[in-house]
C-alpha cells in the first residue's frame, strides 16, 4: 500500500511530529510511505526522514489558491501510483480533493486544530459538504476538534473519527539529570526561582504573553520566579516586546528552536500551556508522562487529556489572575505516577498507530489486508 502525507511542511510542530511517528511506526508493515509539502522550506524533520529514505516532495505554493499547485499534486499522485493521500489540515484537504477528482486513489482528512476565534464561513458552508463527498475518511485529534468541524465546517458528525495524538512516553536517567543540572547552572537560572516553562513554537494562538505577564506579576508579589520558552516562530518580536515591557528580562529566558528539546523538561516545576486553542498538545503529553505539574487553558482537547486539581490546572482562556493563583497553589513536586494520566490507552504513538493502520487497511483491497493483518 503506498501512502503519501500531504502536508504544508515538516517544521517542528505537531502535526508534522504525528507524520514523523507514523512513518517511522509502519516500518515493519508492506505500507510505504512518501510526503508532499506544499509550502517552502521542508523543515528539520524533513531532513531527518530524507536522511532515513523517505521520499519527500516540495511544491511553493503561490500566494492566493494556487491552481497550478492542484496539477503538481495530481500528476505526482498519478506517477507514484499513490493509494491513499492522507491531507493533514484544511489547506492540503482541500488542493487534495480536487487533484484526485476521477482518481483511483482514497482521500483522508485529518483536522490537527483550529484557529482563534473560530469563525464559521458562508463560502465553506457550500464547499466543505462537496468536498467531503470526494474524501473517504475523517479525522481530528480530539472530540472538541470534531464538534467544531461539525459547527464551523459543516462536516457530518457521524463521519468523524476521534483518533487522538500519542506519544512515546519521556523519562530522565541519572546522567541526563546531570546535564540538566549543568544546563541550569548555563542559563544562569537563581537556585531559589520557581521554574516554569513551556515548549512551542512562537505563534499568537499560544498566548506567551500572558506567561511573560504572569511571570512579572509573580516577582512583582516577591515571588522569585523564571520563566523558561524553549521555541521559535513568527511571534518572537511581540514577545521580546512584552517582555521588555514588564520589565523582567533578568527573568525570562528564549531558548530559540531546540532539535532536543527533551532535558528542558527536566528544568520545569510546572508545565504552561496557555493557549488559545489546542487540538491535543504532544508537548503536554510529554509534560505529563514525566509527571510534572501542568496548568493549561480550557480550551480544545486540554480537559479531555488533564484532570483538574489531580494532573494539574484548568483555567480560563486569556485569564492574567486565574494563571498567577494556580501557580502559586501548585505543588511544585513531581505527580505520584497513579495521579498521572493513563498514557497507555489513548494518547501512545503505538495506539495512535494502530487506529490509523486500521483506518489505511480498511480502504485498501482484501489482498493487502490479509497482508497487514499478518503484522
Amino acid at each position: 500500500m503506498n501512502i503519501a502525507h500531504l502536508t504544508y511542511d515538516m517544521r517542528i510542530g505537531g502535526t508534522e511530529q504525528v507524520i514523523v511517528s507514523l512513518i517511522q511506526g509502519m516500518r515493519d508493515t508492506s505500507i510505504t510511505h512518501s510526503i508532499i509539502c506544499i509550502e517552502a522550506p521542508l523543515g528539520p524533520f524533513a531532513e531527518q526522514l530524507q536522511s532515513q529514505g523517505i521520499n519527500i516532495t516540495g511544491f511553493a505554493r503561490k500566494e492566493g489558491f494556487d491552481w497550478r499547485l492542484i496539477n503538481q499534486i495530481r500528476q505526482h499522485v498519478q506517477t507514484e501510483a499513490i493509494d491513499i493521500l492522507h491531507c493533514h489540515q484544511y489547506t492540503p484537504w482541500s488542493y487534495g480533493v480536487l487533484a484526485t477528482i476521477g482518481l483511483p486513489t482514497n482521500v483522508i482528512f485529518t483536522e490537527h486544530g483550529r484557529f482563534y476565534p473560530d469563525i464559521a464561513s458562508a463560502k465553506r458552508r457550500v464547499i466543505n459538504p462537496v468536498l467531503s463527498l470526494f474524501t473517504d475518511k475523517i479525522t481530528a485529534i480530539s472530540k472538541a476538534t470534531k464538534h467544531a468541524l461539525t459547527e464551523f465546517e459543516y462536516l457530518p458528525s457521524q463521519r468523524i473519527e476521534v483518533i487522538y495524538n500519542g506519544i512515546k512516553p519521556l523519562t530522565i536517567s541519572i546522567d541526563e539529570q546531570a546535564q540538566i543540572a549543568a544546563l541550569k547552572h548555563s542559563l544562569a537560572i537563581a537556585p531559589g526561582d520557581h521554574v516554569l516553562g513551556t515548549i512551542a513554537r512562537f505563534d499568537p494562538i499560544k498566548n506567551h504573553e500572558l506567561m511573560i505577564q504572569a511571570c512579572a506579576e509573580l516577582n512583582q508579589q516577591g515571588h522569585p520566579t523564571t520563566l523558561v520558552l524553549v521555541g521559535d516562530g513568527p511571534n518572537r518580536a511581540n514577545i521580546e516586546a512584552c517582555i521588555v515591557r514588564c520589565n523582567i528580562s533578568d527573568k525570562v529566558i528564549l531558548t530559540g528552536y531546540q532539535t532536543i528539546p527533551r532535558l528542558f523538561f527536566g528544568l520545569f516545576d510546572v508545565f504552561l500551556l496557555t493557549s488559545f486553542s489546542e487540538g491535543t498538545s504532544m508537548t503536554l503529553l510529554e509534560a505529563l508522562s514525566l509527571h510534572k505539574p501542568v496548568i493549561v487553558t480550557n480550551v480544545g482537547g486540554n480537559p479531555e487529556i488533564v484532570r483538574n486539581k489531580i494532573d494539574g490546572a484548568i483555567i480560563a482562556n486569556d485569564d492574567l489572575s486565574a494563571l498567577v493563583q494556580a501557580i502559586l497553589s501548585m505543588n511544585t513536586g513531581a505527580l505520584p505516577p497513579d495521579l498521572t494520566p493513563d498514557l497507555t490507552t489513548n494518547f501512545t504513538v503505538a495506539q495512535m498507530t494502530r487506529s490509523y493502520r486500521k483506518l489505511y487497511q480498511s480502504l485498501c483491497p482484501a489482498s493487502t489486508n490479509e497482508c497487514l493483518d499478518e503484522h
